[in-house]
């Protein structure tokens, strides 16, 4: 219990901590986004108006940077993060909903799918180590080495443009609107099976070498020669001793890839035309939308911070020496 608290009191702590940041940063800016919202439509937004978007905003100049921080910490917990300029002034969190559940849908599966490949293939080559399996890593090494971009763009001349196997670009086919009918949910498929193995392919190798290379460490201990003394069968000595310890570290690379996740993939995103948050974050850049930024600033820290959680937990759970040493 005190290895909990002790941790939940850490993430609580970094939680109010990034939350405040992202407060302050974009006030430290030059000029706000009200400014530039006015500076794009001069001439057709009275004064009036433009003191209502500043109150809207929480930039009203009859309040304090204290009130606004407080005021900003009840926007917060009513789950209002103001309105994006570039989208209409619709509110941000209608934006990021819009966008989030194709990053996830795509990155997260390809993610798990990568880390769970990367980590039983790295188990298997670290356990036969010496063997011709170790001709894996350098071969999947080499594709991690590739430039995102490049990757992708060879991918798409191949199989889509060459084979006419994938469609090239975007998460449906043009016309069709969101549903959850079998054409639908098949177009979706179709149209993310590209994008999803290039990031398993540009990711695999790091997390075989990884896993690999823990393999070769434990393999040394002594409770492995121990439970092969004991006559134990390979496989029961595999999972159970040497996987179940060398695979730890892996969990806060594994719970880093999680967390930026909901950040998407850029590149992927620029390169297959993916509405992703990842290009919704270079949109609102490129367009100097500070709530839109805001809010994916946010989202993004706190789905690192949940991720980061749940793998101290995970931690915990596996190995007991970690929850003594804390406490």
């Amino acid at each position: 219990m005190r290895f909990f608290l002790r941790r939940a009191a850490f993430y609580l702590f970094t939680a109010w901590a990034a939350i405040t940041i992202n407060f302050f940063l974009p006030r430290m800016l030059k000029g706000d986004p009200v400014s530039a919202y006015l500076a794009k439509n001069q001439g057709r937004i009275s004064p009036e108006a433009a003191d209502s978007l500043r109150t809207l905003f929480g930039l009203d100049d009859g309040k304090s940077v204290f009130q606004q921080y407080i005021d900003y910490w009840g926007l917060l917990f009513t789950g209002d993060l103001g309105r994006s300029f570039s989208k209409g002034l619709a509110p941000v969190t209608d934006v990021i909903a819009s966008a989030l559940p194709w990053t996830v849908g795509l990155v997260g599966i390809a993610t798990i799918l990568s880390f769970f490949l990367g980590t039983s293939i790295g188990a298997f080559i670290g356990w036969r180590r010496g063997s011709k399996a170790d001709l894996v890593v350098p071969v999947a090494t080499f594709f991690s080495t590739v430039p995102y971009f490049w990757m992708g763009l060879i991918a798409i001349a191949v199989f889509s443009t060459a084979l006419g196997w994938f469609p090239a670009s975007h998460a449906y086919d043009k016309g069709s609107s969101p549903s959850f009918s079998f054409e639908f949910i098949g177009q979706v498929i179709q149209h993310g099976t590209l994008p999803a193995l290039t990031i398993v392919l540009s990711s695999l190798g790091g997390w075989i070498l990884g896993m690999r290379n823990m393999m070769v460490t434990v393999l040394d201990e002594d409770y492995v020669t121990v439970a092969q003394a004991k006559g134990l069968s390979q496989r029961r000595v595999l999972v159970n001793y040497a996987a179940r310890n060398a695979v730890l570290p892996q969990l806060s690379s594994f719970a880093l890839s999680l967390g930026f996740i909901v950040g998407g993939t850029l590149v992927m995103e620029l390169v297959f035309s993916y509405p992703g948050v990842g290009k919704l974050l270079l949109d609102a850049t490129t367009a100097k939308d500070y709530p839109l930024m805001q809010g994916l600033f946010l989202i993004i820290t706190l789905t690192v911070l949940v991720a980061n959680i749940l793998a101290d937990v995970a931690y915990a759970v596996l190995d007991p020496r970690t929850r003594q040493m804390e406490a």
